[in-house]
């Protein structure tokens, strides 16, 4: 039985129960307008009202439902449960109130941040990480270039492309790719200019030389860069003669010069031609004629040597009586042991051996034997035997003071 107290603040604040119907009505259509335009029957505009079944609340209940019309705000249902009287709850956020009827959807998990441009540890196997990674690549590329620029430090590299610029197309220049770093040498730095011309534009001649000069391997020392393009100049030339003052111009702590005659080094092929090669000596570039590459009777050098590769050489002569121009002559052949030495051993006059034709001149015709010799032997009378034809010699002379043999082609294997 509830108190007087109870009951003058229902009369106060509680309507009569036609109030209620009418009020009841009135909601329930407004809810299935608001339904039929929004489309969706699960989500109302406004929130129903309690039906008959729970109409006998508390007085608490009762004192909130009415303040809640007073006030104009709607209300929401709890999830329905058998058995269970449902509970209005304003909700004063959420815009146009509409609410889902299984209650208010949970808060969306808070999402964390992440930074993309900081970079992944790299958990190393020993104390110290010996693998780099692309970063670590990167700048050490750059920091090799910025101690050439500024201490003059030599690299090397390989020419791998030679440009032309778009604007003018008489100046040429060599490409070298260190990282992910271009590095171009104008030609002007990257070639030494001929004595002569032959009549031909300079420009032409640079970029041909600089062309048979790709694949060799050159060093160099850069002059500028530019890290937003990533792109730097170097000059070859310049790296050269650094080169010449260490080994050709200073001396030891006995004053010998570290290069002299009769002591072998290696060099680089730089360039390839048909007649010889010319090979970088410790920042000289020398020529190495035909005749100076082996014991055998070549006929073109480009068969034998390609730029870019390091071959052992022997220093006949240096000449440094201009600081400014030395020169120097070596020798491909005379760097190892002369093969017929101990080749001519294996022959011995008036037996029959086999091998191959090496070269066809107006001496005859010289053939390959075992060991890296030449036999030369005559005119067959049958006709001359075409290069690498498979031939069959009888030794007619060996001369071991020098070095020389020679026969007559017996028989000549037919091509199948």
């Amino acid at each position: 039985m509830p108190t007087k107290k109870n009951t003058t603040l229902e009369e106060a604040v509680q309507p009569d129960e036609s109030e209620v119907s009418r009020t009841e009505t009135n909601l329930e259509t407004e809810d299935r307008n608001d339904s039929e335009l929004s489309g969706n029957s699960g989500i109302n505009a406004q929130t129903d009202l309690e039906p008959e079944s729970d109409k006998e609340n508390s007085s608490e209940d009762t004192e909130e439902a009415a303040v809640s019309e007073a006030s104009g705000q709607t209300d929401t249902e709890t999830e329905k449960k058998p058995g269970t009287r449902r509970r209005k709850t304003a909700d004063p956020v959420s815009e146009n109130n509409n609410i889902s009827p299984e209650g208010p959807e949970p808060a969306a998990p808070r999402r964390t941040r992440t930074r993309s441009d900081r970079a992944s540890p790299v958990l190393s196997i020993d104390d110290q990480r010996t693998v780099e990674t692309d970063a670590d690549k990167a700048r050490n590329d750059l920091l090799d270039l910025l101690e050439s620029q500024k201490s003059g430090k030599i690299l090397s590299g390989t020419i791998q492309g030679v440009e032309r610029a778009d604007d003018h197309n008489a100046h040429s220049m060599a490409v070298i790719y260190h990282g992910e770093y271009k590095v171009i040498i104008p030609a002007e730095e990257a070639v030494e200019p001929p004595e002569d011309y032959r009549g031909m534009p300079p420009q032409d001649v640079l970029h041909y030389m600089l062309t048979k000069r790709l694949g060799a391997e050159v060093d160099y020392i850069v002059k500028g860069i530019d890290t937003a393009e990533n792109i730097a100049a170097a000059s070859r030339l310049e790296a050269m003669r650094a080169k010449r003052r260490q080994y050709y111009l200073a001396t030891d702590r006995d004053g010998n010069n570290l290069i002299y005659s009769d002591i072998c080094a290696e060099a680089r092929v730089v360039s390839v031609i048909r007649a010889g090669v010319f090979v970088e000596l410790f920042g000289l570039e020398v020529y190495i004629p035909l005749r100076e590459l082996s014991y055998q009777r070549w006929l073109d050098a480009s068969g034998h040597f390609q730029p870019g590769q390091r071959i052992l050489v022997k220093i006949l002569s240096v000449d440094r009586s201009d600081r400014d121009h030395i020169r120097v002559t070596a020798s491909v052949k005379q760097a190892g042991e002369n093969p017929y030495e101990k080749a001519l051993r294996r022959y011995s006059v008036g037996n029959r051996y086999v091998g191959t034709v090496s070269m066809v001149d107006t001496n005859g015709v010289f053939v390959a034997l075992d060991g890296g010799i030449d036999c030369l032997c005559s005119y067959p009378k049958r006709g001359r035997p075409p290069r690498g034809a498979r031939v069959t010699v009888r030794i007619l002379g060996i001369n071991h003071d020098s070095n020389r043999i020679w026969g007559a082609i017996t028989h000549i294997a037919t091509a199948r």
